[in-house]
C-alpha cells in the first residue's frame, strides 16, 4: 500500500525567506497579556504566521498549541480555492506531517487555526496572507472526516465560536491543539491524537474570562478501516471526554 502513497517532499515550494516578516500572535490582542502557552521540560519550536502562531513538537511531528486573535469587527469573506497545503520551510521536513499522511483515506487535514477565522485585517492582502498561512500542514492535524466535518463535533464548535466573534464585533484569544495520549492510534508512523482542545480567552467586564472545550474524536476513528482501533481514553486518563 505504501507504495502507492506519496511520496516525502525533496524540496520546498516556498523558501523561509518568503514567511520572513510574519509578527504572528500578538500576546496583547486583548489589550492585557495572554501569553502563549509553554510545555516546560517539553522542546518545541514557535512558528509565526499572520494573525496566529503555531507551537510545534517536533517529536510529534503535530501542533501541540496554536494561539490566534480573531478580530470581530474586521472579518472578511475570502475563498480557498487555489490555495493548497505546504510544508513550513523553517521546519526540517522530518518534524512536520505532510500529504503521505492524508493521501487516500478518510483523514482530513483538520485546521487548529481555522481559515476563516484568521481571515481578518485592515485591508484585503492582509486578510488573504492570513488566508494562505492556514495552509500549513504545521497547522494541521489528523482528524476523522467525519469528525472534522460534524456539525456537532469540531466543526460546529469552530463555527460557534466564530459567529460569537463576528455577531459581537468582539476580539477572542483562541488556544487550540490536541490532547496527546500513550493510547493515541500510530498511523502512517504519526500518533493520530483522540482528543482536542480549545480555549477561548475574552474580556468580561474589563476582566480576562475564559471557556474551554474538549471533543472526542475516538468513535469516528472507529470507523476506519485502515486505523487501528483507539484506545479506551477513559481508561488512560481516568476519566470520559465531555462532550
Amino acid at each position: 500500500m505504501d507504495a502507492t502513497l506519496p511520496t516525502p517532499e525533496i524540496g520546498h515550494t516556498a523558501t523561509a525567506a518568503s514567511l520572513a516578516g510574519r509578527e504572528g500572535f500578538d500576546e496583547q490582542f486583548l489589550g492585557i497579556p495572554v501569553p502563549v502557552p509553554a510545555l516546560p521540560g517539553v522542546e518545541t519550536v514557535l512558528l509565526p504566521y499572520t494573525h496566529f502562531s503555531v507551537l510545534m513538537r517536533p517529536d510529534k511531528r503535530l501542533a501541540a498549541i496554536t494561539a490566534l486573535g480573531i478580530d470581530g469587527a474586521k472579518l472578511m469573506d475570502l475563498d480557498r480555492s487555489g490555495i493548497d497545503w505546504r510544508l513550513d520551510p523553517r521546519l526540517p521536513e522530518d518534524q512536520q506531517t505532510g500529504e503521505r499522511v492524508y493521501a487516500r483515506n478518510d483523514i482530513d487535514r483538520g485546521h487548529l487555526v481555522r481559515r476563516a477565522s484568521a481571515v481578518w485585517g485592515d485591508t484585503r492582502a492582509e486578510a488573504a496572507t492570513a488566508n494562505e498561512d492556514t495552509f500549513h500542514y504545521t497547522n494541521a492535524a489528523p482528524q476523522a472526516a467525519k469528525f472534522n466535518q460534524g456539525l456537532e463535533l469540531w466543526l460546529g464548535l469552530e463555527s460557534y465560536l466564530l459567529e460569537n466573534a463576528a455577531d459581537n464585533g468582539r476580539r477572542l484569544i483562541v488556544f487550540t491543539g490536541p490532547i496527546f495520549s500513550d493510547v493515541d492510534p500510530v498511523y502512517r508512523g504519526v500518533e493520530i491524537p483522540l482528543r482536542y482542545f480549545k480555549v477561548a480567552v475574552f474580556l468580561h467586564e474589563g476582566a480576562l474570562a475564559a471557556t474551554g472545550y474538549v471533543v472526542d474524536q475516538t468513535p469516528q476513528l472507529a470507523d476506519l478501516d485502515d486505523v487501528s482501533k483507539p484506545g479506551a481514553v477513559g481508561d488512560a486518563v481516568g476519566d470520559d471526554a465531555p462532550r
